[in-house]
């Protein structure tokens, strides 16, 4: 699989993909809300763009929809319960199906929290290429996805205790955004010992490009807060911000807790 990762740099810092077949050079545009920008790297990457996807219904993710379709006749898919917040879909999907473009096979996940009809789209690997998730506004780098947008924090934690913590650790991760440098502030805000997120922190201030980096799954256990509930310091943490005896709290809890925290932070 050919993947361009495209920062789009508005006030939201969206990423927008391009998956590609490596054969055919057929593509699949994931939220492509910049579509000048989108058909612009398409063009000078020489691939024929045959799927629009839309991970969930919010604008920042479907703005560019129209544009690029007018202009390459692509199908439209989105989840199948998005299809009546999200103009013209030709096809809804739900989890398990199978998502083809030439000969590249993306599985679809049904990941409601951020809001209720979200899609992620999980590339199971290659022989010399590693697996992948392109995750829309589920997973950040070193984060989460809000809850207050249509979603609910308490169905986040069921899509991550169901679907991403027993991921592997060579899973590449493609957000929707680029929130890393902020996220790893509030791991840090939780948990000041982690080793790995100020590491990552000191590397992005000595000129690591925060929009080029790919975080894995593995990476995401060391530095994302919300992969580390049992942490003493994270459930601690949690237990003092919130007024509540630390025996009372679970992973669930502490995950909640977690999200609204990080609303205000």
């Amino acid at each position: 699989m050919l993947i361009r990762q495209i920062p789009i740099r508005n006030s939201l810092s969206n990423y927008m993909y391009l998956l590609a077949c490596e054969e055919t050079l057929e593509a699949i545009a994931i939220d492509p809300l910049d579509h000048a920008l989108c058909l612009q790297v398409a063009k000078e990457l020489g691939w024929s763009i045959k799927i629009v996807a839309n991970t969930h219904h919010h604008h920042d993710h479907i703005g560019g929809n129209k544009s690029v379709i007018e202009a390459t006749g692509a199908q439209l898919v989105s989840h199948l319960d998005a299809m009546q917040s999200i103009p013209n879909v030709d096809r809804g999907l739900q989890a398990g199906d199978t998502l083809r473009c030439g000969k590249l096979r993306l599985e679809v996940m049904d990941t409601p929290g951020h809001t209720l009809s979200h899609i992620c789209l999980y590339f199971s690997g290659a022989e010399s290429e590693q697996p992948a998730i392109f995750c829309g506004d589920t997973l950040f780098n070193s984060g989460i996805g809000r809850c207050d947008l249509g979603g609910a924090p308490e169905i986040m934690y069921q899509t991550f205790v169901e679907q991403f913590y027993p991921l592997a650790d060579d899973v590449r991760v493609f957000p929707g955004h680029n929130y890393i440098e902020n996220n790893l502030q509030f791991t840090l805000d939780r948990e000041p010992d982690n080793q790995s997120a100020q590491s990552l922190c000191v590397q992005f201030k000595e000129g690591l490009s925060a929009e080029s980096y790919v975080s894995t799954i593995g990476m995401e256990r060391e530095i994302n807060v919300f992969f580390r509930l049992d942490q003493a310091q994270v459930r601690a943490g949690i237990a003092l911000s919130l007024n509540s005896d630390i025996r009372k709290l679970d992973d669930r809890s502490t995950f909640v807790g977690l999200r609204g925290l990080r609303d205000n932070w």
